[in-house]
């Protein structure tokens, strides 16, 4: 009984003793299993992160190719753009001048109307003279003297108008100065002035050229050459180194005369000139 008792004991101590360690291995067991699947975990959070991160790569790749496909577009449009503003610009040209050689062509059908007017009047004249009850023996009027022996109007304006074509200036200047002094009440008055100041401008008399621009304005406001001289007298005062003027100059004209083509050529020059098209304030009143 007593060999039974000290062998029960020995098999229950050793049971207490080996149950904290079965225990101790449970628990690593577990500890590792745990830690074996974070380790996969973060394998597969390393291998979604790697996959992501090589969509994005070729996401931005991409999205640097599109920028620098844009850029070359953007940077062709603009050299396009620029190739059709120097078109534009040449054609604008082109058609001032084919509007100038309009106008003198105009220029040069008026006076002969006028030529035509002036002979028609001559033989009206003619005929009153030859009625017996006429005022043959009358005195001329004063001053008939003085137009008899001026050139005809349409001759001396022709002649003018060649030589100025001509680039003979000088002489072009004294004829234009001539159908002034003898003409200066005609209808194609306005566009000798025109003439005159345009010699003074080609000639780089930009000061000058101001001065008889102004005589258009002034004393031939509603002559057809009044949008250009007051285009031309822009440009003067702009190539004379009067910015401000020349530019409010051309904005008063802008406003005056929107749909003429001088207009185009000032909004053209004030764009050149990093200036807007609309004025600052109104025109004065003596241009009104």
């Amino acid at each position: 009984m007593k060999k039974s008792l000290i062998f029960t004991f020995v098999v229950l101590l050793a049971l207490g003793t080996s149950l904290p360690a079965f225990a101790a291995n449970k628990d690593m067991i577990q500890l590792q299993t745990q830690v074996q699947a974070l380790q996969e975990q973060m394998a597969r959070m390393q291998q979604s992160f790697d996959e992501r991160m090589g969509v994005m790569r070729n996401l931005v790749e991409q999205t640097t190719d599109n920028i620098n496909k844009m850029s070359v577009s953007v940077d062709n449009l603009n050299k396009s753009l620029q190739q059709q503003n120097a078109d534009a610009a040449g054609r604008l040209d082109q058609v001032s001048g084919q509007v100038q050689s309009l106008h003198d062509s105009v220029d040069e059908l008026k006076a002969r109307m006028n030529n035509v007017s002036k002979q028609l009047s001559d033989m009206a004249a003619s005929q009153q003279n030859l009625n017996p009850n006429g005022n043959a023996g009358q005195a001329p009027p004063p001053g008939g003297a003085a137009n008899i022996q001026a050139p005809p109007a349409d001759i001396l304006y022709n002649n003018a108008l060649r030589d100025y074509n001509a680039a003979k200036y000088q002489l072009a200047q004294q004829e234009f100065a001539d159908y002034l002094k003898f003409y200066g009440n005609t209808d194609l008055a306005g566009n000798a002035q025109f003439y005159i100041a345009e010699i003074e401008y080609r000639q780089g008399n930009y000061q000058q050229a101001v001065t008889e621009y102004d005589k258009v304005l002034e004393q031939y406001p509603g002559g057809n050459k009044a949008p250009a001289a007051q285009l031309k007298k822009g440009f003067a005062l702009l190539e004379s180194g009067q910015k401000d003027p020349g530019v409010k100059e051309l904005q008063s004209l802008i406003a005056r005369y929107p749909r003429a083509p001088e207009a185009a050529q000032a909004k053209d020059r004030l764009r050149k000139a990093g200036v807007g098209s609309t004025a600052s304030r109104k025109p004065s009143a003596t241009r009104q």
